[in-house]
């Protein structure tokens, strides 16, 4: 299942696509009811069939349940779980899906706290024999410690083709902790291309991306269904996030230190070719590939508390674009004209003529790609949305839960 309600294409915010194809939590708490359905009665000439053996979770009784809470049931003989009512006390019914290998039962939305709910859930064996048992269980109540979290993807907004879905947290997921936060982070695309979660060694950022860039046009849909879940540092997830984003067309910049150009490319062809000037010796510019993060038409860039007395200073800026956490933008420099093309004069930004710099940023988009080559110094991995700077191989290895 790679979409309930919103759990398609938060965390996004914060798709692995966040394997709906992989067992839920369940825990030890099962309701256990055997049953014998009266189509397979035994009669005087043929054997009784053997009684399916139903156990639910969350069982019957069970309280302080999370409000993360998924439907499991456990059966003998091959049985699929096939079907889940479940019903808040004195409310209607709650909408949700089965994950794709059928495992288990996710709400559509986080449920209530402090409120009874009871489950209906029916079983069916290869054979065509089907058992229903049932469950009645209560929710905890809202808990006080929780962590912070946030999605770097916004509903309705047109994205780049190397748009990473971006989830952070603060604090980090304990590492204990991951694969079970990832088996909630729920994306899918339209048209459908494979994905996966990869984290930062620290735990307060993951990434999703695909193998390569995304298709234009493609629909990104994001549920992070992470409200109530319990970790093992005594918090719980704060609060579901939700995104459903278009990718745009394909536009890419590479710059070449050699030869101090930027090339940028529309939709596979070479549209424009402009002088830089990249970070001087002292300051240098990171190779690697990054994304655009932020697009400011004006701002100040102010590092007066740098503990460089050189890298002090205040200066205004026009049509600067973010590529890293660290503070390196592609923005107009006026003032490095006759240096671009020749000259590395800049505190790692990429330097462009005013003309040039209004043109990119007219055309560009929030994780639209830039590969820098050739300078003295690597992207640091976390240093920005730095999901592509990796190989596919390498980036598959940051996941939490087995990959294909």
């Amino acid at each position: 299942m790679r979409k309930f309600i919103r759990a398609r294409a938060l965390l996004l915010a914060l798709a692995l696509v966040a394997p709906l194809a992989l067992t839920a939590c369940g825990g030890d708490d099962d309701e256990k009811a055997t049953f014998v359905p009266a189509a397979a009665t035994p009669t005087a000439n043929a054997a009784p069939a053997e009684p399916l053996t139903v156990a639910v979770a969350p069982k019957s009784g069970a309280k302080d349940r999370p409000v993360s809470t998924e439907i499991t049931a456990r059966v003998e003989g091959g049985v699929a779980l096939s079907d889940v009512v479940l019903k808040a006390t004195g409310g209607g019914q709650v909408k949700g899906a089965l994950r794709d290998d059928g495992s288990a039962w996710v709400p559509a939305k986080p449920l209530a706290y402090d409120t009874t709910y009871t489950a209906t859930v029916t079983a069916t064996a290869p054979d065509g024999r089907m058992a229903t048992a049932t469950s009645t269980f209560r929710t905890m109540g809202r808990p006080g410690n929780v962590i912070g979290s946030g999605l770097y993807l916004f509903d309705g907004n047109t994205y780049g083709v190397a748009m990473p879905v971006v989830v952070e947290f603060s604090p980090g997921i304990p590492e204990k902790d991951r694969a079970k936060v990832e088996k909630r982070m729920f994306v899918s695309t339209t048209p459908s291309q494979p994905g996966v979660w990869h984290w930062l060694p620290n735990g307060t950022q993951a990434y999703y991306r695909a193998p390569e860039y995304w298709k234009p046009g493609t629909t990104l849909d994001v549920r992070l269904a992470l409200e109530g879940i319990p970790l093992s540092n005594g918090r719980y997830g704060n609060t579901d996030r939700t995104a459903k984003a278009t990718i745009g067309s394909r536009l890419e910049m590479k710059v070449d230190n050699a030869t101090k150009q930027m090339r940028v490319y529309e939709d596979g062809k070479l549209t424009r070719t402009f002088p830089v000037s990249l970070g001087k010796p002292k300051t240098p510019s990171s190779s690697g590939t990054m994304v655009i993060m932020e697009k400011k038409r004006e701002t100040t860039f102010d590092t007066r508390t740098n503990p460089d007395p050189e890298n002090r200073y205040v200066t205004d800026v026009e049509y600067a674009q973010r590529l890293t956490w660290g503070g390196e933008y592609i923005h107009a420099a006026p003032w490095s004209e006759g240096q671009q093309g020749n000259t590395n004069v800049s505190h790692g930004c990429v330097n462009l003529a005013t003309r040039n710099a209004a043109w990119l940023y007219a055309r560009t988009k929030i994780g639209d790609p830039i590969t820098v080559e050739g300078t003295e110094v690597k992207l640091t991995h976390g240093n920005g949305w730095s999901a592509w700077n990796l190989s596919w191989e390498e980036f598959v290895k940051g996941s939490a839960l087995p990959v294909d």
